[in-house]
């Protein structure tokens, strides 16, 4: 189980975790691959000595408040978070530029938040999709005709008026939603300017199939604003600044 601990005195952050006192592995060049030095290690040891005497306080993170501009799968990032001790809130800068580097926890005088830039459909998988489930061949221009709908549905919606799936997606800036009946009627209704008889009762057992979890999920890609943010009391060692707007993700 991991905590994060805070130094109230100098304002540093540290995350206890199960992988502490795992020991480092060196490696000499000049040897055998076999021939490697296990160096024993206790981080949170190493970490209570640096700050003997100090105050130190558990941060609980807050839910939901993770975001990066990369994919959670990707080692190497920078990402942000918040936390709080129950009576104030830290933005907390996460990041590592190398592999082998531990994770480096950064409390920063600053806040973000998530800015929605496009809200788009997810042309190729419906594509795909299309073509596997039909059991006749639609023609590339009504595939392409069905896909400009969508995307002329999506260019005019505003993700407030929709509702998020809760399955997480792969990627921090990337959200889902379905669409509402309104919406649903709409493209049900212009789709008849496309399809006919046949095709047309297949397009719509296959709209009400994946409007609620499947390829007919709008996608809002976002990207991460932060802006500085002034805190009032002092503290003996200032934290991280932002710049006065730093923005991560797509422009």
């Amino acid at each position: 189980m991991s905590q994060l601990i805070r130094c109230k005195n100098c304002d540093q952050i540290f995350m206890k975790g199960p992988f502490d006192k795992s020991p480092e592995y060196r490696f000499d060049s000049g040897h055998l691959p076999e021939n490697f030095q296990s160096v024993e290690r206790d981080d949170f040891k190493d970490f209570l000595f640096l700050h003997r005497g100090h105050q130190l306080e558990n941060l609980s993170i807050i839910e939901d408040s993770y975001v990066s501009d990369k994919a959670y799968s990707e080692p190497v990032k920078t990402s942000f978070l918040k936390a709080t001790n129950g009576r104030e809130e830290f933005v907390i800068k996460k990041s590592r530029e190398r592999i082998d580097e531990p994770l480096k926890y950064e409390l920063v005088s600053g806040d973000y938040r998530l800015k929605c830039i496009s809200v788009v459909i997810q042309s190729e998988e419906i594509e795909k999709q299309l073509r596997k489930e039909l059991n006749f061949s639609l023609s590339q221009d009504k595939i392409d005709a069905f896909l400009k709908l969508m995307g002329a549905l999506a260019e005019d919606i505003a993700i407030e008026d929709l509702e998020r799936i809760p399955e997480a997606s792969p990627h921090p800036l990337e959200v889902y939603y379905r669409m509402d009946d309104v919406r649903v009627m709409y493209l049900l209704r212009n789709c008849r300017h496309i399809f006919e008889g046949q095709e047309y009762s297949a397009i719509e057992e296959f709209i009400h199939r994946h409007k609620d979890d499947g390829v007919l999920l709008l996608k809002a890609i976002h990207k991460i604003q932060i802006s500085q943010k002034a805190r009032t009391r002092k503290r003996a060692t200032p934290p991280l600044p932002f710049a006065k707007e730093e923005i991560f993700g797509q422009k």
